[in-house]
């Protein structure tokens, strides 16, 4: 879920004062045209990690736009006042009117994340509490509400620096409190909880955009744009007939050039005899897990993803071979049959998951909708937009169940791919392994690789994260697959320790 808003984004001075005086213009244009029709407000939220830049954002804002028109709110611990009254009945009273934009700074998030990270909140009350955020959410949009919610983020090293700058400055000493230190110190508790929390709670009615914090001139464009486009979308549609979203969150707005395929380093050295001596290795460790009591009461189940000859077929072979073959399936995925295009889309999953104990390996598998259906246009936006929200209320039955999810995205460079290609043409054995459709999709490698971001994006969550593998290097591929199935059964098989869950 975090994963582009950690890569470290960054937007030169020269391309901020560039494109700074017409964003700013657009935003204001865009807040008078509300103000003249009064037919919606605009709620935004601004939620997120210490030290990412939520103070300064509000800020901008006021800055960028007509502060006249914006009621700003910033809330704290409840006061005697409003601790006597039920948790939302401050937030209601922050609410914009009809043509009115709100900045909510912490607002209905803040306490129960920060109460489930301390464990004053028990789970349970924790859920109750993120359910009633969604009910709520999903009636402010029913009521014509324009939601927008930011989520600032940065890695645990990153905050460790800029509450350090904070604290070095005289000037911004007094923005770092002892509980911000306290948060940082638990902040891999503080980053799975808030995951599930967005998890829960980007949904059609009200999706998050997540906000990469690191850099404070990307950091502004990236919200200016993001609340330009929502705006202008729904300003389009006013006096026509509006209803509420039906599908998954609108995909973000592009700032620079920067994504998670394209940071890969794709070739990683790994020399023949170290990948031998490290394959028994790790093939070694993944048969003692699997054969461990404890695996009794869990399952496995392996996802593999990949661009054409990525490699995955291989990877997948040097995991079972450390695997009892009376264990371990193998589903291959290909076009739905008449069967499964009668049911609903996840029902042919659904019918091959495996018992307590077992290993199912997909070959493909159920993000094809948000890949080749996608890009193809075999479906319907509003169906692979939803599916996204769809795909983590399945994977996060799987995980409840008992089930350990491995998610791999095999990533291999254009050039790369080519040469695999030609190999295979060449090759008597292998020439059925390459098809016209794969030369075919080639041509569409900049739309998969959108598509392949967006997937990891939205669907790498705090209980099935993604794992990106650097493929060009088959040798190192298969290593890191290994290590990665070894590292997530370890984690679920610890004593006294349920993986992914806050």
């Amino acid at each position: 879920m975090f994963e582009s808003a950690e890569l470290g984004h960054k937007t030169t001075k020269e391309d901020y004062e560039a494109a700074e005086p017409a964003l700013r213009a657009a935003l204001l244009e865009a807040q008078y045209d509300l103000l003249d029709l009064r037919e919606f407000a605009v709620v935004v939220l601004i939620n997120g990690i210490d030290g990412a830049g939520k103070g300064e954002t509000v800020n901008l804002l006021n800055e960028w736009m007509d502060p006249r028109h914006i009621q700003t709110w910033a809330f704290d611990d409840p006061t005697g006042d409003e601790a006597e009254r039920p948790f939302m009945w401050r937030f209601w009273r922050a609410l914009p009117a009809k043509g009115k934009i709100g900045v909510l700074f912490n607002n209905w998030y803040t306490e129960p994340i920060r109460g489930r990270v301390d464990r004053s909140a028990k789970r349970a009350e924790f859920e109750q509490q993120v359910d009633a955020i969604r009910r709520f959410e999903a009636m402010l949009v029913r009521e014509g509400v324009l939601l927008v919610k930011f989520w600032f983020h940065l890695s645990k090293a990153g905050q460790k620096k800029r509450l350090k700058e904070l604290e070095k400055d005289e000037r911004t000493r007094w923005r770092v409190t002892e509980r911000d230190w306290r948060f940082f110190e638990k902040y891999e508790r503080y980053r799975d909880v808030a995951a599930y929390a967005l998890r829960q709670t980007s949904t059609g009615d009200a999706p998050w955009t997540i906000v990469d914090g690191s850099d404070p001139r990307y950091r502004a464009l990236f919200v200016g744009r993001s609340l330009l486009d929502a705006l202008q979308r729904r300003l389009a549609v006013c006096g026509s007939k509006w209803a509420p979203r039906q599908t998954e969150a609108p995909l973000p707005v592009q700032v620079d050039r920067l994504t998670l395929l394209n940071s890969l380093t794709l070739r990683q050295p790994v020399e023949r005899k170290h990948y031998e001596d490290e394959l028994e290795r790790w093939q070694g460790r993944l048969a003692l897990l699997t054969r461990s009591e404890a695996f009794r009461q869990r399952a496995l189940i392996l996802v593999f993803e990949g661009a054409d000859a990525a490699g995955k077929g291989g990877a997948i072979r040097r995991v079972t071979a450390a695997l009892d073959a009376r264990q371990y399936r193998i589903v291959p995925i290909a076009a739905p049959t008449e069967e499964e295009r009668a049911q609903p889309y996840l029902w042919r999953f659904w019918r091959h998951l495996p018992r307590q104990g077992k290993v199912l390996v997909f070959d493909r598998s159920w993000y094809g909708r948000v890949l080749v259906e996608r890009v193809e246009g075999y479906c319907a936006e509003a169906d692979w937009m939803r599916a996204y929200a769809e795909i983590n209320d399945f994977e996060d039955q799987l995980v409840a169940a008992g089930a350990v999810v491995v998610k791999f995205w095999l990533a291999i460079s254009k050039d790369e791919q080519l040469t695999r290609f030609k190999a295979r043409e060449a090759e008597p054995h292998k020439r059925f392994k390459i098809t016209e459709e794969d030369w075919r999709n080639r041509d569409k490698w900049d739309h998969y690789a959108q598509a392949v971001c967006d997937m990891v994006d939205r669907t790498s969550t705090e209980i099935a994260p993604w794992t990106l593998v650097e493929a060009d290097n088959k040798y190192f591929a298969r290593l890191k697959v290994l290590r990665t199935v070894c590292a997530a059964l370890s984690a679920a098989l610890e004593p006294g320790r349920e993986r992914g869950r806050a």
